[in-house]
């Protein structure tokens, strides 16, 4: 299986656990020029960019040590053209979280940076 399936299969597994928790999925992999955003969701009033990261075992560290400042940037650039191209206004409620995967545990991290 290619990275790209195996990405796949947990950013369903990420999304169905949300759906569990209240969320509400807009959008699945959400890509333009700035970068991608595996899910784009809503909770309550606030517009959720999570990014989705799985680990087969502890041993090649966390799943949220994955996403440092240069990816949470290249996020932010997203998220904003996201904002803009569906004609969201400025002062939308957002917030980042990042849904780590290892082996079949799943955890949440709201507001995540």
């Amino acid at each position: 299986m290619n990275k790209r399936k195996i990405g796949s299969r947990y950013e369903e597994a990420a999304a169905a656990f949300l759906q569990k928790q209240g969320f509400r999925i807009l959008g699945k992999n959400f890509r333009c020029r700035q970068g991608e955003i595996d899910l784009v969701c809503r909770e309550g009033k606030e517009l959720v960019f999570t990014e989705v990261k799985y680990r087969s075992d502890a041993s090649c560290g966390s799943p949220f040590e994955a996403v440092d400042f240069r990816k949470q940037e290249k996020i932010r650039r997203t998220a904003l053209f996201y904002l803009c191209r569906y004609g969201y206004p400025e002062n939308t409620p957002c917030r980042f979280d990042v849904v780590g995967i290892t082996g079949s545990n799943i955890q949440l991290i709201r507001n995540a940076f």
